[in-house]
């Protein structure tokens, strides 16, 4: 029984460069049929991110007259801000709901595209026969263009539009939290000193750190996902083979040997899993323990205004609420470093398979 070819055994998996990969993805999109529908979906979603944005910052900006009334005890402004607070709701309720229906349609159509041209390629000229077996991009050509495909759709719109939602949600808050902090003068042992924006830079200062860390620790995730794929098609595709050879009776020695042939295959898979969760187990130490302090970074950092009487409780708040908007929009890389890996490990895939098939 031949051994197909194992990635385990080679740690450098063959590789494409990254900005050929997106080059060959973004060919194959828009030599599509779906290229115009495509488009108009994406600025339909564009139209929704900065709608939602819009909206967020009216949210924010109703922290102030909303959290004066509970610390001034006003009963009627507290009811009419709550009155507002239904209507900004659900407006941004409506646009939520828009959004991942546009969403999940731009993922399927975008890999109804990749996957009809896959299969052109793979079939037009009988090539299908003609690949190379133990060429890596070559193997389980089923799952690049059943799975692959799926995943690599699913993460493109969802990492974009992660990307694109925290880059205007940035550009909207930064200007909020330069402001409380704009002016604000430390003063400690006699000494006095101004940091303007220094709220925007503990912002940075924090998220850098936590990115910094993150990027350490997660480094070889790409290659890990891709091994950790390889072997999962490896070990179904020597399921499959096993099952196809047992329309006769075995004896008992080819029994062993097909029990050995699968315990290898699963020992490889078992190897190459464990290395990806000790690897995910530390990013997750670094990404939770950033987000639980996360809890109190902001209101140490607008402290200082505040308890110099600079700030009110509602201006506290929505300085709270920007940082918060801020930092989750600097910390995107971090939270989706991971995704990010595993992003492009299916990038590599579907690339390099249709690379092999325009050959």
């Amino acid at each position: 029984m031949p051994v197909p070819h194992d990635p385990q055994q080679d740690p450098h998996l063959p590789e494409i460069p990254f900005l050929k990969q997106v080059g060959i993805l973004r060919r194959l999109l828009n030599s599509s049929d779906e290229f115009l529908k495509l488009a108009a979906l994406s600025a339909g979603l564009l139209f929704i991110l900065l709608a939602t944005a819009y909206g967020q910052v009216t949210l924010n900006q109703w922290n102030v007259p909303f959290y004066n009334a509970i610390e001034q005890r006003n009963v009627p402004e507290f009811i009419r801000q709550l009155q507002i607070f239904v209507f900004i709701a659900a407006g941004l309720l409506i646009l939520n709901v828009a959004q991942n229906w546009f969403q999940q349609i731009l993922s399927v159509m975008m890999r109804k595209a990749i996957v009809k041209n896959l299969i052109d390629c793979w079939l037009h000229g009988n090539k299908a026969s003609k690949l190379d077996k133990t060429d890596f991009y070559a193997q389980n050509p089923d799952q690049r263009i059943h799975q692959d495909t799926r995943q690599l759709a699913d993460s493109t719109t969802g990492l974009t539009i992660g990307f694109i939602q925290s880059t205007i949600l940035l550009l909207s808050f930064v200007g909020i939290l330069w402001n409380v902090s704009e002016g604000f003068v430390f003063h400690y042992n006699g000494y006095s000193f101004s940091l303007p924006g220094y709220m925007v830079w503990a912002a940075f200062l924090y998220v850098g750190l936590a990115s910094a860390l993150s990027k350490w620790v997660g480094r070889g995730l790409v290659r890990l996902n891709a091994a950790r794929e390889a072997q999962e098609a490896e070990f179904r595709s020597a399921l499959v083979t096993i099952v196809s050879e047992n329309h006769n009776y075995p004896t008992v020695d080819d029994s062993e040997r097909k029990i050995s042939f699968l315990r290898e295959k699963f020992q490889s898979l078992y190897l190459s899993v464990k290395k990806l969760i000790l690897t995910e187990t530390n990013l997750t130490w670094i990404s939770s323990g950033f987000g639980w302090m996360a809890i109190v970074v902001p209101i140490l950092a607008a402290a200082p205004i505040y308890f110099s009487g600079d700030l009110n409780f509602g201006g506290l708040m929505m300085s709270v609420g920007a940082f918060n908007q801020v930092y989750s929009a600097l910390r995107w890389y971090v939270n989706n470093y991971q995704a990010i890996a595993e992003w492009r490990a299916h990038l590599l895939r579907i690339t390099g398979f249709h690379t092999l098939l325009a050959d």
